[in-house]
């Protein structure tokens, strides 16, 4: 019964930042850009400010599909951001809604919220600071262990293993104790005199893996749609060389790139290239785009500057970028302003910094 369940509004704080960032948000806005995804008849849907209130908190406090609903739980702030009333003892849905929601809006409809967040700073403020705009790229680093080919081999491995399980083929053989007797080889695979070894060890374990994929492929014929994907990306671990550039470097995410932005502590990062663009003064986040493949920054430039135009209306007379932004031709009715080239240093002023 209602009149037994605790009113959120009669003991949170008003004045609380999510108080009054949920007062600022147009809720129903976002459900009329939404309404025509959801259909009129069937389950009742989880309502859009629910959703979208759990898509921000998540962007905001940095957490994922799962911490985030338990953060709901325990939080009335949470609660009172996503529209409710009284105070929950229950998840509104399960993590799974997140992915199925993200799947239906599309790259279109996360603009829309996006457009919604730069427009919380006032429209008439963004136009005139996005007068003067920082573009800059970063690699959004996937949670992957650091690949390595006797990973990736083991993984091809658990991967055939798992489809003739699904598919109830049984394998000629599965090599469970060779593999475990060439995995106790690579403990020591630092050690110079393991080294022979150690490559012999590789080039077998590498051999195993084609014998069960070809077993596989030979009792799967024909190979049912929902994993031709799959085989794909495992023929293509297993046929790679370590000087290709197009290489898989995890197998259940196979756009993962190896990119170098040339940082010192961390030469090499895997994950996807991103753009984004920032006012100068208040450094509100008026652009945010992924780029497909490792890019040059130059040619990102007037993509993300056309985005910022979209989103904010207003007209950029200066972009702030780095020195890996170098266009040719420069881009029309924009001063690009990047730092000039460092001095190279004597090898005198080189070693007396060393010391």
């Amino acid at each position: 019964m209602e009149i037994y369940r605790t009113v959120l509004a009669s003991f949170i704080n008003p004045e609380h930042k999510l108080c009054l960032l949920a007062k600022k948000i147009n809720w129903e806005n976002l459900e009329k850009e939404f309404a025509p995804l959801y259909a009129k008849v069937g389950r009742p849907a989880i309502p859009v400010r629910t959703i979208v209130g759990l898509l921000l908190l998540k962007q905001i406090y940095d957490l994922g599909d799962e911490t985030v609903m338990d953060r709901y739980i325990d939080s009335p702030y949470f609660q009172h951001f996503c529209g409710e009333i009284y105070f929950l003892y229950y998840y509104p849905s399960d993590s799974s809604d997140f992915v199925h929601f993200r799947k239906r809006i599309g790259d279109e409809g996360m603009k829309v919220i996006f457009k919604q967040s730069i427009n919380l700073f006032g429209k008439e403020n963004v136009r005139r600071e996005v007068k003067e705009v920082r573009v800059d790229t970063t690699v959004q680093e996937k949670n992957i262990t650091f690949p390595t080919d006797r990973k990736l081999i083991e993984k091809v491995i658990g991967h055939c293993r798992r489809i003739a399980g699904e598919e109830g083929i049984k394998l000629k053989r599965t090599y469970g104790r060779e593999i475990k007797k060439i995995k106790c080889q690579f403990r020591f695979a630092r050690k110079p005199k393991n080294m022979k070894k150690l490559k012999k060890a590789q080039t077998r374990l590498h051999g195993i893996a084609w014998k069960i994929y070809h077993d596989l492929i030979s009792q799967l014929n024909p190979i049912p749609m929902i994993f031709i994907k799959e085989f794909d990306v495992l023929y293509r671990v297993l046929t790679q060389k370590r000087e290709d550039s197009n290489k898989v470097y995890c197998v259940h995410k196979p756009e993962i790139l190896c990119i170098s932005k040339g940082k010192k502590h961390k030469p090499y990062e895997f994950g996807n290239k991103s753009s984004f663009a920032y006012t100068r003064g208040s450094g509100i986040i008026v652009g945010a785009m992924a780029v497909e493949g490792n890019a040059y920054d130059g040619h990102t430039l007037k993509p993300q500057l056309d985005q910022v135009k979209e989103f904010t209306g207003g007209k950029i007379k200066k972009a702030i970028v780095d020195r890996g932004y170098k266009v040719k031709g420069g881009i029309k009715g924009v001063d690009i302003v990047m730092p000039k080239a460092l001095k190279r240093e004597s090898y005198y002023l080189k070693k007396k910094r060393e010391e």
